[in-house]
């Protein structure tokens, strides 16, 4: 338990310090740089562990596209908070439960929904409308636009986990399947940034140092080799239903860090999302 809340805690603290690096780097080669640094922390590990990477296990194909979904979701969140608040983006990132949950239905056998998830898909559903009604209210539509864009990263993180579930992936070691996702990330993010005509680094301060080493050695590296740690030795239900603390500390950092608007309708909207994926997570009776 401790452990879980120390990595959701994590999770939802990384939103901000997105935000904070954005005046200093880029958002699409401040992932790069994320990626690349990850990428080099894994093998050091993979080589300390004396996990083999180039073993011939059927999964080579099957790693590339959850690299290329897993760089996919990372230019729309590092794109899209230059659009919206960090505590709103960390709103809509969390909807990945829910494709995770619908997603396992088509693709992964003997997974099914019960009544208490659907209402609890139905609740997210509604905090989310809530949250996007907000955006009409900015007449330049730029945070519609980033809400957006950080929907479409939670349906690629959704994707890129039923699909680690569901394929070859599942049987090999979390540390490759890690690296599977930085490793083709940090080949791709560069190249997207460039391609946008970023300028790349603008200025570096301490502040903005260690934004992006809590991102890449912390986040990127640490954190995700504990939660696969924990899929493997305990049950995943329990596990998942922990997640619901990141937008709530995603938000509350938001508000308190970067001085973000703390609405009554984005904390009503966080209410009906957290309560949501509670419910969709939370171990249930398979009898009833």
């Amino acid at each position: 338990m401790a452990l879980l809340v120390l990595l959701c805690t994590s999770w939802g603290i990384q939103q901000v310090a997105i935000k904070i690096a954005l005046p200093g780097v880029s958002p699409l080669f401040q992932s790069g740089i994320r990626s690349v640094g990850a990428t080099l922390l894994v093998l050091f590990w993979m080589n300390i562990r004396q996990i083999p990477v180039f073993e011939k296990d059927g999964t080579f194909w099957w790693g590339m596209i959850v690299g290329l979904l897993f760089a996919g979701e990372f230019i729309l969140i590092y794109w899209g908070l230059e659009f919206t608040h960090a505590s709103r983006g960390i709103i809509f990132l969390y909807l990945s439960p829910f494709v995770v949950a619908i997603g396992a239905q088509i693709f992964i056998p003997g997974e099914h929904l019960v009544r208490i998830q659907v209402v609890g898909l139905c609740c997210a559903f509604m905090g989310i409308i809530i949250a996007f009604s907000e955006s009409f209210s900015y007449p330049t539509r730029q945070m519609l636009i980033g809400d957006s864009m950080l929907t479409g990263a939670a349906f690629l993180w959704g994707a890129t986990t039923v699909m680690i579930k569901a394929s070859p992936l599942v049987k090999i070691r979390p540390a490759k399947t890690l690296l599977y996702q930085v490793g083709v990330s940090a080949m791709v993010l560069p190249v997207a940034s460039m391609l946008k005509n970023e300028p790349g680094i603008i200025m570096i301060t301490p502040l903005i140092a260690c934004s992006l080493i809590y991102q890449t050695q912390w986040v990127a590296s640490i954190t995700y080799l504990i939660w696969f740690w924990l899929i493997r030795n305990y049950p995943p239900s329990r596990l998942a239903s922990f997640t619901f603390l990141a937008p709530l500390i995603g938000v509350i950092a938001g508000g308190l860090l970067l001085n973000e608007p703390l609405t009554f309708r984005l904390i009503f909207a966080l209410l009906f999302v957290a309560t949501g994926i509670y419910l969709v997570n939370r171990p249930f009776n398979a009898k009833r």
